[in-house]
């Protein structure tokens, strides 16, 4: 037994890298299910089939390509083949339905990228692809035995949808995509690459008649999942291309920064006519002031000026005493009149900074707080990423969730992020002007996310850089594009606003 063991773990060789498309982007996560019948250490029977992830260690497949491993669980070895590496894994059947004709088996050692379920509507005439590893090419191509536990990449055929029928009580999609014993277990994708079935079954085409591949369809896909416990990505929105999506959000990118400057002139020009209606004001009241300063200096030289005139009368009259008095009176009411005059105020305005009214421009370098952020499914494309919202807590210069340093550059900010567990590169965006956020994202071979994480190189994961090592975080994030495929296969788009 541990000599087979160790058969089922050995192989040969890299299983080729594949472009950055859709299909060969859920390719990285089909398998081929190999199982190896032992009766006294002799093996009595091998069989294979396909199978792909839902979960990074979870696989799922036909109940028929791992029957006898379900019924003779001590003598039949499964073997789980991925398209990439350099080894083979040993699996176990976790849930069986024999109904469904579906199987869940797990394994360890490995993490595979998941495939996602499309829940959207698709219609008789769309384009499917189906992905898996049909014995008629392992017979033609397969040098020994060992070529069957050998990672390479899964066959691909292409075909259309051709309705959905009943079979054995268990809905499942009828489709033109060719495939043989061996695709059994593997997935029917659309043209996005979510899997909408299982392919189960072929018709034998006789006498010149067409052959039509069966497919457990995704409803009974689901419920054997939701039954077994697992969860599962699911997709609803409809498949469009990369290309369409990136040139239609660039001109909704385009238009939304044009708003943006357009609301923020309007602001300028706002908080100008605002500081300017207070400085009015504050020169209105300026003028009264000084109006009612010389009026207050006037009523007191007339006032002095009378009294004056009154010192003379009660002179005539003989009253000395009085007449001295008034005379004093009046003159001070005289001086203080021209004191008050000259010190009156000049009219012009001084008012301090502080007291006019605030600019409610916010700088590219301003802190944000807390943000939401929810997915704008008009101007996204997602093939198998979560479109749940997306807390991020916006910092001064660039700085999120108070430990990761994204690079400025007119008025944007970018981080690029190459996982280590993950086979998966993200490009974020965030422009605090439109308070868009972006993720870019390229589900990358094993070899192209080798490439980028030697041109990551060691990223410090803190914020508050020296211009110096914000330097360097540029040069990285440019090299790491360098090794990009030419397009994502997701575009996840999010409108930000305050969590409070």
């Amino acid at each position: 037994m541990i000599r087979l063991l160790l058969l089922l773990a050995l192989t040969f060789g890299l299983a080729s890298s594949a472009s950055a498309d859709d299909i060969a982007a859920t390719g990285r996560g089909v398998v081929r299910v190999v199982t190896i019948a032992v009766v006294d250490d002799q093996v009595v029977g091998f069989g294979h089939g396909s199978g792909f992830a839902i979960a990074p260690n979870r696989i799922v497949t036909n109940a028929h390509v791992v029957d006898l491993a379900e019924r003779y669980p001590d003598n039949v070895v499964v073997g789980i083949v991925p398209t990439e590496g350099s080894k083979s894994y040993q699996g176990k059947v976790i849930a069986y339905d024999s109904q469904r004709d579906l199987a869940l088996i797990e394994f360890t050692g490995a993490r595979l990228p998941p495939s996602a379920l499309y829940t959207g509507p698709m219609t008789e005439g769309d384009p499917v692809v189906s992905l898996g590893f049909p014995g008629n090419v392992d017979l033609a191509t397969a040098r020994s035995a060992a070529d069957y536990i050998r990672p390479m990449t899964p066959v691909r055929s292409e075909g259309v949808l051709s309705g959905r029928r009943v079979l054995s009580s268990v809905e499942v999609l009828l489709h033109t995509a060719s495939i043989a014993r061996g695709n059994s277990g593997g997935p029917l994708l659309d043209r996005c690459g979510r899997v909408i079935g299982v392919n189960s079954a072929i018709t034998r085409g006789e006498e010149g008649d067409s052959t039509f591949g069966f497919a457990i369809a995704d409803t009974e896909l689901a419920g054997f999942l939701h039954d077994a416990k697992q969860p599962y990505a699911s997709i609803g929105t409809g498949c469009t291309s990369i290309e369409d999506r990136l040139r239609q959000d660039a001109d909704a990118d385009a238009k939304a920064t044009a708003d943006a400057a357009s609301a923020k002139r309007d602001a300028a020009t706002q908080d100008a006519m605002t500081r300017e209606v207070a400085l009015e004001k504050a020169r209105t009241e300026a003028g009264r002031a000084r109006e009612n300063v010389m009026a207050l200096a006037g009523l007191l030289l007339v006032a002095g000026a009378l009294v004056i005139g009154s010192a003379g009368l009660l002179e005539s009259r003989g009253q000395r005493r009085q007449a001295v008095w008034a005379l004093g009176i009046g003159g001070l009411s005289v001086l203080v009149a021209i004191i008050v005059f000259v010190l009156r105020p000049s009219g012009e305005v001084d008012v301090p900074l502080s007291a006019l009214p605030k600019t409610r421009i916010s700088t590219p370098d301003a802190a944000l707080g807390k943000l939401m952020c929810t997915l704008i499914p008009e101007r996204s494309r997602i093939t198998i990423s979560s479109s749940e919202d997306v807390p991020i807590d916006w910092g001064a210069k660039g700085c999120v969730n108070g430990k990761t340093q994204y690079v400025g550059a007119n008025g944007r900010w970018d981080r690029v992020l190459v996982p280590d567990a993950e086979q998966t590169v993200s490009v974020l965006s965030f422009d605090p002007a439109t308070r868009v956020y972006s993720n870019t994202r390229y589900l990358m071979s094993a070899a192209g996310m080798e490439a980028a994480r030697t041109a990551r190189g060691v990223v410090p994961n803190v914020c508050n850089m020296d211009e110096a090592a914000l330097g360097r975080l540029a040069g990285q994030q440019a090299a790491v594009r360098a090794v990009l495929p030419p397009l994502p296969n997701e575009k996840l788009v999010y409108s930000c606003k305050s969590a409070r």
